[in-house]
Parts: structure tokens; sequence; C-alpha cells
């Protein structure tokens, strides 16, 4: 039985569930939550069909209108907002882009005491990138200033401290691309050292082999949280916290799980298993996945350190099904004395 006042795994509503765990997803206007998250008849007559191109396949994606977010920020804590992972907010002229448009946008539908997770353009941490179907060496890699004038900035112009966490993502190298690891994390601490100083930054790397003890020393100088990412390549969600020392290493005393994709599943194939998001799909999910999230909530509370768990679709079918579950688990475990149980206020 949950002791939280107002929380409930039945209805979807997860918010509040303990002052060190903040619940969310990544993105937020799927169709296919209509009934879970999103009221059947809110959004009639407004909901937008678009076409979506992946490992050759077309799929319809059916997406709810932004303002769909306050109801979102009625069931969840937390939003990571990916669409700025795709490009920058403004410019090298310093007009605004598309996507500054569609942060603005949603900066008008966000409460006071509704935080987001904002990626961070690719074309800033990822060491090539896709053109024309093929992968190319990116001249803006660890660009300092593209960062500060063409996102950090605008961004905090924007949403202030309603900007919870900035996700540096870098994506997975093969071995013959990657950097040595020592040259990587000297290239990381030059770039930290070159940005507006904030306590909000977080880094997902997703080569293993570079996540060694000099990436981290890197990390903890300039208060970096690793990100824990349960993703294809990379090890489990606890094996990565112990190659920290099991340690948070965030200067706010933030800390990020992304649940991402199965463990071993490459992207198209898990978009494909999980479209349209509206069900879990059997025998998806990673065995322990669910286990490994509630036992780093527990290690967050225990060093009161505030714990963001951001769950994707993809993940296992529909994120809001795998929120049910984590809650539902964590709830299960908690002693019944545990402090702080009190639900946060909207």
């Amino acid at each position: 039985m949950l002791r939280h006042e107002g929380v409930n795994p039945e209805t979807f509503a997860f918010r509040g569930l303990h002052p060190h765990i903040s619940l969310g997803t990544a993105s937020d206007r799927y169709a296919g939550w209509i009934g879970q998250i999103y009221s059947p008849d809110r959004y009639s007559g407004r909901i937008r069909s678009r076409q979506n191109k992946v490992g050759g396949q077309s799929f319809t994606e059916r997406v709810l209108p932004i303002e769909s977010v306050e109801e979102y920020f009625e069931h969840f804590d937390v939003l990571e907002l990916d669409f700025t992972f795709y490009r920058p907010l403004l410019e090298k002229d310093a007009q605004p882009t598309q996507n500054y448009h569609v942060l603005r946008n949603y900066q008008q539908h966000l409460g006071e005491n509704d935080p987001v997770l904002l990626k961070v353009p690719q074309v800033i941490f990822a060491q090539k990138l896709r053109r024309r179907g093929e992968f190319v060496k990116n001249p803006d890699y660890l660009s300092a200033d593209l960062f500060t004038r063409q996102f950090y900035l605008p961004a905090v112009e924007l949403l202030g401290r309603r900007i919870r966490g900035f996700i540096f993502e870098q994506e997975y190298q093969r071995k013959k691309d990657r950097s040595p690891p020592l040259q990587a994390a000297e290239e990381m601490d030059t770039f930290f050292s070159s940005i507006p100083k904030d306590d909000r930054y977080h880094m997902e790397i997703r080569t293993e082999s570079l996540l060694t003890p000099d990436l981290f020393s890197v990390m903890k100088g300039h208060g970096i949280g690793q990100v824990l990412s349960h993703w294809t390549w990379l090890p489990s969600l606890k094996n990565q916290f112990g190659l920290s020392g099991n340690t948070f290493t965030n200067a706010g005393r933030q800390a990020i799980i992304r649940l991402l994709t199965p463990r071993g599943l490459r992207y198209e194939q898990a978009y494909a298993k999980a479209h349209p998001f509206d069900r879990m799909v059997e025998g998806m999910a990673t065995p322990g996945m669910i286990e490994d999230t509630v036992d780093l909530m527990g290690q967050a509370v225990e060093k009161k350190a505030r714990i963001n768990v951001i769950v994707n679709n993809r993940a296992g079918g529909n994120a809001p099904l795998i929120a049910r579950q984590i809650v539902s688990r964590f709830a299960a475990r908690e002693p019944a004395d545990r402090p702080g149980t009190s639900p946060s206020k909207r």
C-alpha cells in the first residue's frame, strides 16, 4: 500500500513520491498516453499526425498540442525536453531557430514548480554527425562559444531556474574513431573550464571504455553529474554507478537516470517494437531494469541527492506504465518510518 497522499499508480498520479525523487518522461506529447496521462476529450480535433522514418520504415506519430504539458505535470514531477538535441536555439547570427519558438511556447505553459531537463544540441557534444547517410567529423565539437551563445544563454533567459539540468549526451564511438581515454578527459576539462559555471550540468557518455577514473576526476572537479543511462551498449545501471565509486558527482546534488532502450536492442528496433507507445510490449523490457532503478532511488534518498528518473517509451513500450511499475516497487520497499513523504506542491 502507498502511504503518500495523492500518489496513486493506478491513476498514474506519481507527483510527490518523495522529496528526493522526481519521476518524468523523455518528451511528453504522445497521443498513445490518452486515457493514462491525458484526458480523452480534452484535445479533440487538435491532435496532429506526422511521419517519422526510422530504420527504413515509416511510422505515423500522433502528437498533442504543447499546452498538454499542463496536464502532464499533474502526473509527473519533471520533464525531459529532447527536441533541443537536434539544433541550437539561435543561429550564428543570433536569429531564433524553430526550437527557440517551441521552447518559448513550452515556457508559456509551465508552472513555477514544473522543472525540465534540456538536452544540449548534439552539434556541441558529438564527435561525428550523420550527414546524408554518413557520419562525418563535427567541426563544432566542444565549441564553448556555440554552447554559450546559441544555447545556454537563450535557454536560461527563457526558463531560468525551471531548468533543472542540462544533459550533454555523447554518441557511442567505435574503437577506430574514439580518442584515447586520457585525451578525451582532457578535452572535457578544457570545454567545461570554458563555459559558464553552473551546477546543473550532467554528462552521458555512451562509450564504456571512456568511463575512466580520469574522466570521473574531471566530472567531480567541475561538479558535473554522471547520467546513468539504460541504453543499448552500456553496462547495467548499477555497474555504471560503480564505475564512479557509487558517487553522485553533480554540484547541485542532482542525479539523472534515463531509461532509454533495452540493453542489446538498437534504437530503430526498440522504436518499431514500442510504436505507437500505448501499451507494454511483452518481453521487451530488460530484466532487472526496474530493480536497479529502484535501488538507485533508495541510494539517492540515503545520500540526500535528488534523483530524476526519466522514462522513455522505448524502454518497454509505454513510459507511464513503466513509471507505474517503478513507483509501486519503490513504495513497497520503502520503510514505514522514512521521513519526508509528503507530496510536493505544484
